[in-house]
């Protein structure tokens, strides 16, 4: 498959995209991001995901979902049509460029119950930094990720704002769903939702990386696994905890 250029000429603040299609819809996709797989999926009229994006179709039920990070919006239009008339995703996409494309996906879809923000999640309202690419300036895409002010990276970052989930759902808003893939910042997000969590009990899917500890993590058995959580199983790399344990995830 041929690489994508844009013109020289463009300008710096033009948004250098390319729209594909699969059987969920239309995406706007980082010109930047073409080398990833989840955008490579696309191009080629796939599903990123299938699993996790049918998991998350059939278990959303009456309430609203949570979707972080959203990228370029690839999950976008199948949760949205999986919602009740009555349910909203609220998104979350720290990097700019993909917040930018993920707005043109709800757009060219028509999706008219998307909560899309222009945040990273954490435990706490605050300024962070996200890296955006490697050392060699090729770009992170959906990999980027949350560092904080103070740490030594070597890449480009740009200025992100965290927020919490607490904070940003409404109390009156039923969850069904928590789904994190924040590349290393599930804990922060998770410690931002505890209030949402001991309120409506949302089935939690969080990406769990290579030498990643969560599933072993102590502040998991003290403050997650009390409200009655077990692991339910994994689907394409993404834990699944849910109270209910009779229903699990499928490996």
């Amino acid at each position: 498959m041929p690489a994508l250029t844009a013109p020289e000429s463009l300008a710096p603040q033009a948004l250098q995209c390319f729209i594909s299609y699969n059987r969920y819809g239309a995406y706007c996709v980082p010109l930047s991001s073409q080398h990833r797989p989840a955008a490579q999926m696309i191009r080629a009229g796939a599903v990123y995901e299938p699993g996790t994006i049918e998991f998350l179709q059939a278990n959303c039920g009456q309430g609203d979902l949570v979707h972080a990070g959203t990228y370029f919006g690839d999950f976008l239009p199948a949760l949205s049509r999986a919602c009740s008339p009555q349910s909203r995703v609220w998104a979350f996409e720290p990097s700019l460029e993909n917040y930018r494309c993920a707005h043109i996906t709800i757009l060219l879809n028509e999706l008219r119950n998307i909560e899309l923000a222009n945040a990273g999640l954490g435990e706490r309202r605050e300024m962070l930094r996200l890296l955006t690419t490697d050392k060699d300036g090729v770009a992170q895409g959906g990999a980027s990720r949350v560092v904080s002010v103070e740490d030594r990276v070597a890449g480009r970052t740009e200025p992100v704002q965290i927020v919490t989930i607490d904070d940003t759902i409404p109390y009156d808003r039923p969850v069904s769903i928590i789904q994190l893939d924040v590349e290393g910042h599930e804990q922060q997000a998770l410690i931002g939702a505890l209030r949402t969590i001991e309120r409506c009990r949302p089935i939690i899917m969080v990406e769990i990386l290579a030498g990643s500890t969560l599933l072993n993590n102590d502040w998991l058995a003290q403050h997650i696994i009390p409200f009655g959580y077990v692991f339910a199983g994994s689907i394409h790399g993404n834990a699944v905890f849910r109270c209910d344990a009779a229903s699990a995830a499928p490996s």
